[in-house]
C-alpha cells in the first residue's frame, strides 16, 4: 500500500484544503476521519470535480461535498476478496479499516492489477514558434526548452509513459529537426514516435488531418507541447470513454474581479450594488481527448483551430464534454511563466 497517512483529512477541511491533499498524496482519493482515526467519509477526485460543476466555492468544508457512506474493506480480508469487492463496486481504491472503524490502511485497485498498458494514440503539438520567449526560442523550439532538466515535451512525454501509454505522434513546424533529433523513434523510452510535419501552419486542429487515420482506432489525446500538468490521465481517460462524446476538452477555472463596483438598475433608479464582483468562467485548458471519427474528419491541408473544430461538432448536435481539473497546469506561453515553470517545477506531483 502507497502512505495513505498523507490522504487523511478531517471534516472541517475545505475544499480548496482536499484539492492539495489529493494532489500532494497523488492517492486520487483523500479520507475523511475524526480525532481518532474514524473513518468519517471520503472525497475523491470525481467528488471535487461534481462540485466544480457546480460552482461550489473552494471554502465549502468537505464534510458538504464528501461520501457519507463510502465501502470499507476490512482488516481480515484478503487481497482476492478485496479486488472482488472494488471490480463488484467499480472503485479504483477502498478504505481498511479495523473493527472500530479506523483506518489502517488504502487498498488501490491499479497497485492490485498492475500497471496497465495503453493503447490510446497520443498527440503532441510541438511545431509553434515561440515568439513571446524570445530570445530564448531563437535557436531552441519552444517546446524543447528545459525545465527542471529536461525539455518541456520530454516531461509532458514521461508523464503519458509512466501512466502506461507507448502510441506517440509530435507535430513539428519550427526547427523540426531539433525535435526529431532528440527523440528519435521513441526506443530510448521503450514507446513509438512518428512525426507529421507542418510545411505551412494548419492551426491547432489542422495537424490532425496529417496523421494516419488508419492507426487512430482509439480516443486520441491531443495536447500542446508547452504545458506542464499533474492532469490524472487514467481519470481523465475513464471520463471521456464513460461520457459518449466525440470529444472531451480539459477546462480550468479563471476567476476574473471587476475592479469597480457594479450597478443593477431599472429607469433611473438603483436596484443593487455590488463591489468588485468576481466572475467564475472555465477555459481552454489545452488537453483533448477525440473519438476516431473526430480525427480522421479533418482533411489533409485543413486549416483549422481546435475551438472551431469542436464548434462545428456541436452545431451538428454532436457531443462535446469538459473535464474541469484542479490539478497543477501552467502554460508556459510568456517569459514569466518560463521562470515560474523553473521556480514551482521541483514541487509538482505527478499522478500516474
Amino acid at each position: 500500500m502507497k502512505p495513505w497517512r498523507k490522504a487523511l483529512i478531517n471534516k472541517h477541511v475545505t475544499l480548496v484544503q482536499a484539492i492539495e491533499v489529493l494532489d500532494k498524496a497523488a492517492l486520487r482519493i483523500a479520507l475523511v476521519v475524526d480525532e481518532d482515526d474514524k473513518l468519517l467519509g471520503t472525497l475523491t477526485d470525481g467528488d471535487v470535480r461534481r462540485a466544480m460543476l457546480k460552482h461550489l466555492a473552494l471554502n465549502t468544508p468537505v464534510s458538504q461535498v464528501m461520501n457519507v457512506q463510502p465501502k470499507t474493506a476490512e482488516l481480515s480480508w484478503t487481497e482476492s476478496r478485496i479486488r472482488a469487492v472494488m471490480e463488484q463496486y467499480e472503485l479504483l481504491q477502498l478504505p481498511v479499516v479495523d473493527a472500530e472503524s479506523r483506518v489502517v490502511g488504502l487498498a488501490n485497485l491499479h497497485d492490485i492489477l498492475n500497471k496497465k498498458r495503453h493503447d490510446n494514440p497520443v498527440f503532441l503539438m510541438a511545431g509553434g514558434f515561440g515568439t513571446r520567449l524570445r530570445p530564448l526560442t531563437n535557436n531552441c523550439p519552444k517546446p524543447m526548452l528545459k525545465v527542471g532538466d529536461k525539455p518541456i515535451l520530454e516531461q509532458i512525454l514521461l508523464n503519458f509513459v509512466d501512466a502506461g501509454f507507448h502510441r506517440f505522434y509530435i507535430s513539428t513546424h519550427y526547427m523540426p529537426e531539433v525535435i526529431c533529433e532528440y527523440f528519435g523513434n521513441g526506443e530510448k523510452w521503450g514507446v513509438s514516435i512518428q512525426y507529421v510535419h507542418e510545411d505551412e501552419p494548419l492551426g491547432t486542429g489542422g495537424a490532425l488531418g496529417l496523421l494516419p487515420h488508419e492507426e487512430i482506432d482509439q480516443p486520441l489525446f491531443m495536447m500542446n507541447g508547452d504545458l506542464l500538468t499533474s492532469l490524472n490521465l487514467h481519470s481523465f481517460l475513464e471520463f471521456h470513454v464513460t461520457h459518449n462524446g466525440v470529444a472531451t476538452m480539459c477546462v480550468r477555472e479563471y476567476e476574473h474581479q471587476v475592479p469597480y463596483g457594479v450597478i443593477t438598475s431599472e429607469g433611473t433608479q438603483i436596484k443593487s450594488m455590488i463591489e468588485k464582483p468576481i466572475h467564475r468562467f472555465f477555459v481552454n485548458a489545452g488537453i483533448y481527448l477525440l473519438a476516431p471519427a473526430l480525427v480522421k474528419s479533418v482533411a489533409p491541408g485543413t486549416r483549422i483551430d481546435m475551438p472551431t473544430l469542436l464548434e462545428q461538432q456541436i452545431e451538428n448536435n454532436k457531443v462535446v464534454n469538459m473535464f474541469p481539473i484542479h490539478e497543477y497546469w501552467l502554460d508556459i506561453g510568456r517569459m514569466d511563466d518560463f521562470n515560474k515553470a523553473q521556480d514551482e517545477f521541483s514541487s509538482i506531483e505527478v499522478i500516474k
